[in-house]
């Protein structure tokens, strides 16, 4: 055969080059058993990323990726309150996202600096946990709070499960703004981001304070790690609401090329950082790590390797691809919070000296040592 041995990734690489040919079917039967003896679920970070790897070039093989991903997406969404527990461990696993929402929270709090009242509109308001401290700045604004009105977006494709995720939100967030006195809505809107349209934000002239004018809220657009969905159609639609701010989190990778071998190059690379960096914050063996490793991680892996079309959801792009989007779509650059990066920088180094922040240009940028992971910045 030929295929390096006793190397992981080599062979790992060696396999998807063999199925991308697609000439050796023998030959790669034959990587694949040496593979499933050096991989598995409960090692070390690659070992346990070469197992997801794996599965999903054979699911690419059996023409069952699709199958597989709807799966994996009903299983998670069976329980929307064990989602959400997942999702919050995988925010703390990995600070670099923690830190990126909190970047984007500096930059719409200095945004909205003197505005009565604020409408935030959250493209992917997972458990909401994005605001907690948002609304507690907020709150001890000298002069008192804004009024905060949240438009939560649910992507979870379930009907049933989107609504039981919004309203675990909504829960959580009202009584919190209760507690710190903030005037506070909650508008769910309960389809997935790429099906929404204007109507659906609810855009409102407000009553000013006189009763004789109206005043409009003040518009603040969030993309968190969602914005590969939907793209320049919502881009459009946001524009027409001319926020305030706009702030975009997403991942620095580039799983959006027709090649499939180099989106499966990409995605070892990218989540080789991931799966190593979260095992300083999280011990490797456990069921509630490797749930949350299968439902949020072997679901976009097995996405970006083994789907094609439209069957392909997860398309992210590096910054620069971003950068070109938003200015065509008419936006130019917000800064960032100069005090919260700092901030987040001496807060990074106290988790471990391999996490990386470099600020350029007035974006940020997150990763683990040689590896952007994640990348913020603020348009308007």
């Amino acid at each position: 055969m030929g295929f390096p041995e006793g190397k992981l990734k080599d062979l790992l690489i060696a396999c998807a080059r063999a199925v991308e040919d697609d000439k050796d079917r023998d030959g790669i039967d034959v990587m694949v058993v040496e593979l499933r003896r050096m991989v598995s679920k409960s090692g070390d970070p690659f070992e346990r990323l070469g197992a997801y790897m794996l599965e999903a070039l054979v699911a690419r093989m059996d023409s069952s990726g699709l199958s597989v991903y709807k799966d994996l997406k009903a299983e998670e969404e069976a329980k929307p309150s064990d989602l959400m527990s997942y999702m919050h461990l995988l925010y703390e696993v990995c600070p670099q996202f923690i830190f990126a929402r909190m970047s984007a929270n500096g930059a719409i709090a200095e945004a909205v600096k003197g505005q009565a009242t604020v409408h935030i509109i959250d493209f992917n308001i997972s458990d909401g946990s994005q605001w907690v401290t948002l609304l507690q700045a907020l709150g001890a604004r000298p002069g008192g709070a804004p009024s905060i009105r949240i438009t939560g977006i649910s992507d979870t494709v379930a009907a049933r499960s989107r609504n039981s995720k919004l309203e675990l939100t909504e829960r959580r967030l009202s009584y919190l703004a209760e507690r710190l006195n903030v005037p506070f809505e909650f508008h769910a809107v309960a389809i997935s981001g790429d099906q929404v349209e204007e109507g659906h934000l609810a855009v409102i002239p407000r009553p000013g304070g006189s009763g004789e004018q109206e005043e409009k809220e003040t518009v603040v657009v969030n993309f968190p790690m969602v914005l590969d969905k939907n793209r320049d159609r919502i881009l459009k639609l946001v524009k027409s609401l001319s926020p305030r701010v706009l702030t975009l989190v997403e991942p620095e990778c580039n799983t959006n090329s027709a090649n499939f071998f180099h989106r499966f190059v990409e995605t070892l690379d990218y989540h080789a950082a991931v799966f190593e960096s979260m095992d300083v914050a999280f011990p490797r063996k456990g069921e509630t790590r490797m749930n949350m490793e299968q439902h949020f991680l072997w679901r976009q892996i097995v996405n970006i390797v083994a789907c094609e079309g439209s069957d392909r959801v997860e398309r992210h792009e590096h910054f620069v691809q971003w950068k070109a989007r938003l200015l065509m779509a008419g936006f130019t650059p917000h800064p960032l919070s100069s005090i919260v990066n700092n901030t987040i920088r001496t807060l990074l180094q106290s988790y471990h000296s391999s996490y990386r922040v470099d600020e350029r240009d007035e974006v940020l940028y997150l990763g683990w040592k040689d590896r952007t992971m994640v990348v913020t910045s603020a348009w308007h």
